[in-house]
């Protein structure tokens, strides 16, 4: 029932990748839970690339382009909070900037 927040648990597959996307009107941020590290690509370019592992958080502005990596051999598993309370309503994708990240 909350009108501007969403908490819930996220999982990236091992040897998975989410698309190049960004969220219009929303903060994000996550606690890794498990895995091994995952890879926060991120900027207009996605040319900031950071690694993250168990314990590490992570904090997304609006509007800033992301694509996350999991190139691990376990479920990457975190939890996360977003001040928009159904998580996806202003995702925007980029389609086109996926080839960037290797």
């Amino acid at each position: 029932g909350a009108k501007v927040l969403w908490l819930g648990m996220a999982s990236i597959p091992p040897g998975q990748r989410t698309g190049a996307h960004a969220h219009a009107h929303h903060e994000t941020a996550f606690y890794m839970l498990s895995g091994e590290e995952v890879e926060l690509w991120t900027g207009d370019r996605l040319q900031y690339r950071d690694v993250v592992h168990p314990g590490d958080y992570l904090f997304i502005p609006p509007r800033v382009p992301h694509v996350a990596v999991n190139r691990g051999l376990e479920p990457a598993v975190f939890l996360g909070a977003r001040n928009e309370s159904t998580a996806l309503e202003s995702v925007v994708l980029y389609p086109e900037m996926d080839a960037r990240v290797p």
